[in-house]
């Protein structure tokens, strides 16, 4: 007898309806897997939208009303904005944020890729990766009140050290020139080693194999770095690169414990301004018209991050 052609339900796997018979070895899709998958979602997603969704959209609302805890907001539409545009505290704490992010992502994406290669290239050791992050682990406002007391004027170990090579002492804090800088180095020697431990990842994912081919065509150590390390890092640096200007954007609590936005507002940062718009003079509107104009602008700097740096795309291959 002549076989028949298999039909189409035999040739979708002999189901009613064409659905896919279950394989053999129990690893087909199941029901469950997906109920399990929401159970094990609904608690961040529940986080999400009651600390982060629901505020966001307030203060949206928020930034197109005149509104104090005094009295129930009034809608003013886009006052606050055309407020923001002329307002010159405002220009002077994005200036004031932007020259720290520069200093700050400079220096600590320069320091943190030396540190990588060199626990690559010399010691992979635990202890050693424990020791350049132990600076993370210590809270920001620690940090930043042990420096401030470090480089204290009069009596910090610093200015005693350099009075003792001959350098007179500095006002690291009270100077407009020095103050900005010296916060940013200071978050610098905090985050150096979280960020070379990102980076450090990066490295292993590079074989070690493309490295012996660089040298067998008679490549240094320094043109393997320029032409084999960097661009092969090049996906974990942009989401390194974006995770920390967006962070240093946010720098707050180093200034707010060491110079308080002095001196002359030579530190007064947005998140800084943001606050004592909206906890120091109770104008909660103006203030969450300025979040927004920040989350918009930040938003952007990261779209074209990834762009610039072509952060979906590899050299691996």
């Amino acid at each position: 007898m002549t076989a028949l052609p298999a039909g189409p339900r035999a040739r979708r796997g002999g189901r009613p309806g064409g659905r896919p018979a279950r394989r053999p070895d129990g690893e087909g899709p199941r029901r469950g897997d997906l109920r399990a998958a929401l159970v094990f979602l609904l608690p961040a997603t529940i986080g999400f939208v009651v600390f982060y969704l629901v505020p966001a959209v307030r203060g949206a609302w928020f930034s197109l009303t005149d509104y104090s805890v005094l009295a129930p907001p009034r809608f003013v539409g886009l006052e606050n904005y055309d407020r923001l545009v002329h307002d010159p505290l405002f220009w002077n704490a994005m200036g004031v944020t932007a020259t720290y992010v520069v200093i700050n992502i400079g220096l600590q994406t320069v320091v943190a890729i030396g540190l990588a290669v060199l626990m690559q290239r010399l010691t992979r050791s635990v202890l050693v990766r424990g020791a350049v992050l132990l600076p993370y682990f210590v809270a920001n406002v620690v940090v930043a009140l042990v420096w401030f007391f470090m480089l204290d004027y009069q009596m910090g170990v610093v200015n005693v050290l350099l009075q003792k090579v001959g350098v007179d002492p500095q006002a690291f804090f009270g100077d407009p020139t020095l103050a900005l800088p010296t916060i940013a180095l200071i978050n610098v020697w905090r985050h150096m080693g979280y960020t070379a431990l990102l980076i450090f990842a990066g490295l292993q994912a590079i074989s070690p194999q493309v490295y012996e081919a660089a040298e067998l065509d008679g490549a240094g150590a320094w043109r393997q770095f320029r032409s084999v390390t960097l661009p092969l890092l090049r996906p974990v640096l942009a989401l390194v690169l974006v995770v920390t200007i967006t962070g240093s954007f946010q720098i707050f609590d180093t200034v707010a414990v060491t110079t308080a936005g002095g001196p002359i507002d030579a530190t007064r940062v947005i998140y800084l301004y943001i606050y004592d718009l909206a906890f120091g003079q109770l104008d909660f509107g103006y203030a969450s018209a300025l979040s927004v104009v920040l989350f918009v602008v930040l938003l952007g700097i990261a779209l074209l991050q990834l762009r610039l740096t072509r952060a979906n795309e590899s050299d691996a291959s």
